[in-house]
């Protein structure tokens, strides 16, 4: 993704997010130099626990069709979950497009709450795992939504309109995109990790190569090595 284009889907994104009440944290707002300064001096947990902007194309290189917006807010790490004290839980908050696909994937140890925060419908196919972690193509899907609990078949989808969340386990394949529209999504979880807890059906990136045409107006948690160190 180039440069330019991943400033302008900051800007429309931070609109977005805005416009449901919903505000950034100041950290959101620092600019590189300001993130360089900072996080060696008195925001190191900025960097160190990976909070902060992050879009991808999944290496794809067709945002729109395949991508996802992200901003971790609050996440713990996993020296706290290994001392089983501290802080255990991580929240994001995400922007999915009219049928932009976020590919199916599973987790190696997040479960995790999503959220449809407003907009238009999240849609989600479902997959259960089999025991080796592969995808169970004939095994029943049972999910928690608000407390109620769902069976659903195989390769099924699960449509949230705003206001209602599902529960994933690590046993839980899922992929989703927004129908009718795009969806702020919100994600609560214990302690998240992009960089090994990501399990692609396809071989695939979680990160974007950015091409450098600009500036950056402000880092995503991708450059935060290249940059910061």
């Amino acid at each position: 993704m180039k440069r330019s284009v991943v400033n302008e889907i900051l800007k429309d994104s931070d609109a977005f997010i805005r416009s449901f009440g919903y505000v950034m944290p100041p950290f959101a707002y620092w600019s590189p130099e300001e993130m360089k300064a900072r996080t060696a001096d008195d925001a190191p947990m900025v960097r160190d626990h990976a909070l902060g902007w992050d879009i991808t194309d999944y290496g794809k290189g067709g945002f729109d069709e395949m991508g996802l917006f992200l901003f971790t807010v609050r996440n713990g790490n996993n020296a706290n979950v290994q001392r089983g004290k501290g802080m255990l839980y991580a929240e994001k908050i995400m922007i999915s497009g009219e049928n932009q696909l976020s590919p199916m994937h599973r987790h190696n140890l997040k479960t995790e709450d999503i959220i449809n925060r407003g907009g238009a419908t999240l849609v989600l196919e479902l997959f259960k795992a089999a025991p080796d972690g592969s995808i169970d193509e004939s095994a029943e899907v049972e999910v928690l939504t608000d407390g109620r609990r769902r069976r659903m078949g195989p390769g099924a989808l699960l449509k949230l309109a705003p206001g209602e969340s599902v529960t994933l386990h690590t046993d839980t394949w899922h992929a989703f995109w927004g129908e009718g529209g795009r969806v702020l999504i919100g994600e609560v979880s214990n302690v998240n990790d992009d960089r090994t807890d990501n399990v692609f059906r396809e071989p695939i990136g979680r990160f974007s190569q950015i091409e450098e045409d600009t500036q950056p107006v402000h880092l995503l948690v991708s450059d935060y090595d290249r940059w910061l160190d």
